[in-house]
């Protein structure tokens, strides 16, 4: 795997905090993001870039395995265990001036060791399928409420007929060095390693015809529906993952997963910030001066009852608490913020020009005395 610098992708020091990620993720998302810059093919591959980097550093388990890896760590299968005792026995290997001698159970190098980790080796048993991404593009609302649906997709699996060997099982003979186990153990040393067996490749059967069904690639390809649940609470550049719906594996290897890239259509009347809902909550001049109890709907679908606060005046914010957007790790939700905004009456009725002259009697002082630059 081709290793990224995806601290330099998103232009934030190692040392950047998750909080300054999020941010700057966020600023880029907006300024490539495809909607953006149609038919921009630099752009979305930049949107690409920082979706990837942000999924990676944005996550604290996987940007510790990138720290200590890189993106070798990012591999399907990949084993943080099995890899830091392979760089411990080569450490003492190379103290012991043995690193280059083919003693150990037959390997030259620590490559060949973490090239079976890996299943990146010369001789590879079941290799896990790569992952796979698709996108999709949701409204507002759905990010707030969740959504169920239903989306085409076009991959590999694996050959029924041959298990994702390639090889006619029907007719080739078991492999007489691992038994048809498809591995075999290596290493007299203090880390025994199991590999793939040498002569089988790991598929446990050695010599006979290709598969006729898949003509020996161990993969068919499919087209299906799927039915995906897309969780409250995401937002553009949200990744959601389907387990065992990416490409198919080798010689036998279980399926990547499936990545469902979210982009989140924006709403006229709602502002997100953070895991916050703002909307604005327009009221009459008489429920501002009087105070008012006022039924409002909010965007996760419920009917709540707020109160107005005698002299309100507009911009004033009031605070419903867990009618926000669902945190997507914790599920605690944040809350709604209704912008207040007073509403005069449009009429030039006598009554309404009355009105308000004997409302304006009722100013004690120049409301403008503090505008001033």
């Amino acid at each position: 795997m081709e290793d990224k610098d995806l601290y330099a992708a998103l232009g934030v020091e190692r040392s950047a905090t998750s909080d300054e990620i999020k941010k700057v993720y966020r600023k880029l998302a907006r300024k490539y993001h495809p909607d953006v810059n149609p038919g921009n093919d630099q752009a979305e591959a930049k949107f690409k870039e920082v979706s990837e980097a942000h999924d990676i550093l944005g996550d604290e388990t996987k940007r510790k395995l990138y720290d200590e890896f890189g993106m070798v760590g990012m591999q399907s299968g990949f084993d943080a265990d099995q890899a830091r005792a392979a760089q411990q026995a080569q450490h003492r290997w190379q103290s012991a001036g043995s690193s280059r001698h083919s003693g150990f159970g037959g390997y030259q190098n620590f490559d060949d060791i973490f090239g079976d980790i890996l299943g990146t080796g010369a001789h590879r048993g079941p290799v896990a399928g790569g992952d796979i991404e698709s996108s999709l593009t949701i409204d507002f609302l759905d990010a707030v409420r969740g959504l169920t649906t239903e989306i085409a997709l076009e991959r590999e699996e694996a050959c029924g007929p041959c298990q994702g060997s390639g090889i006619d099982l029907d007719n080739a003979p078991v492999c007489p060095e691992c038994s048809g186990t498809g591995k075999v153990q290596v290493g007299q040393g203090p880390v025994p390693f199991m590999r793939a067996c040498p002569r089988c490749g790991g598929a446990g059967r050695a010599g006979g015809a290709a598969c006729p069904t898949c003509r020996g690639v161990g993969r068919t390809a499919r087209r299906e529906r799927l039915s995906v649940k897309i969780p409250a609470g995401v937002d553009t550049g949200s990744r959601v993952r389907i387990a065992g719906k990416g490409g198919a594996g080798n010689g036998g290897g279980r399926a990547g997963d499936l990545f469902i890239r979210v982009s989140v259509r924006p709403h006229a009347r709602i502002e997100r910030k953070g895991d916050d809902l703002v909307v604005d909550l327009p009221i009459k001049v008489s429920e501002a001066i009087a105070g008012a109890a006022i039924e409002v709907p909010t965007p996760d679908g419920a009917k709540v009852r707020v109160k107005v606060p005698p002299y309100t005046q507009s911009g004033a914010k009031l605070r419903i608490r867990g009618h926000g957007m669902p945190n997507l790790k914790n599920k605690k939700k944040g809350d709604l913020f209704l912008r207040v905004l007073i509403h005069v009456p449009q009429s030039d009725g006598e009554g309404v020009a009355a009105a308000a002259s004997e409302l304006d009697s009722a100013y004690d002082s120049d409301v403008r005395a503090e505008l001033r630059f």
